[in-house]
């Protein structure tokens, strides 16, 4: 059984210039591309992305970012709700506008929403999270979770976030090895 709980409702969503505010991220791990392990093998970067309760696509954890809590937790939080996962907030991504057909409100009557998007590199995987009755999480390749993206800006977020900032990362270590050397 989950002793984690799920948020619900709107009573505490933050909104800013007619745009519901939205908190997500990108979980991320690496694996060894062949089995023996050895320094010859290469690292390949998973994403791990959910089912949708409302369609077909895959999708990145996100949702409601609360007056309660900061950006960043609420990007955290999600990823325990929506995908049963723990780790490292690494960088911002980016901003991603987008309108919501289910998210319609006084507030926001046009379903406009902007997304905060985080990387997350995941340390935990949780037996059990709240929404795990009605969410099945995939972990894809880069590429196969761009064809299997629901969502344009989420695809975005994949490829001009995401890809862009883990290459940016890889280089940068590489010449930090190659500084100490």
């Amino acid at each position: 059984m989950c002793d984690l709980v799920a948020r619900t409702g709107r009573h505490q969503q933050r909104y800013e210039a007619g745009c519901r505010l939205v908190a997500g991220c990108i979980p991320f791990r690496y694996k060894i591309s062949d089995e023996t392990g050895d320094a010859n093998s290469e690292k390949i970067i998973e994403v791990l992305m959910i089912n949708s309760p409302s369609g077909p696509g895959l999708l990145f954890p996100k949702g409601g970012w609360e007056n309660d809590e900061t950006v960043e937790e609420a990007a955290v939080r999600e990823a325990v709700e929506e995908a049963g996962v723990r780790g490292e907030l690494m960088d911002f991504l980016g901003f991603y506008h987008f309108k919501s057909k289910t998210h319609q409100d006084e507030f926001s009557p046009e379903g406009v929403c902007r997304a905060a998007m985080f990387a997350l590199f995941v340390k935990e995987e949780l037996e059990s999270w709240p929404e795990q009755s009605t969410r099945n999480r995939t972990w894809l390749t880069v590429a196969e979770a761009f064809v299997s993206c629901r969502h344009a800006w989420m695809r975005e977020a994949l490829q001009d976030g995401f890809s862009k900032w883990h290459a940016e990362k890889m280089i940068s270590a590489r010449n930090d090895v190659t500084l100490s050397c």
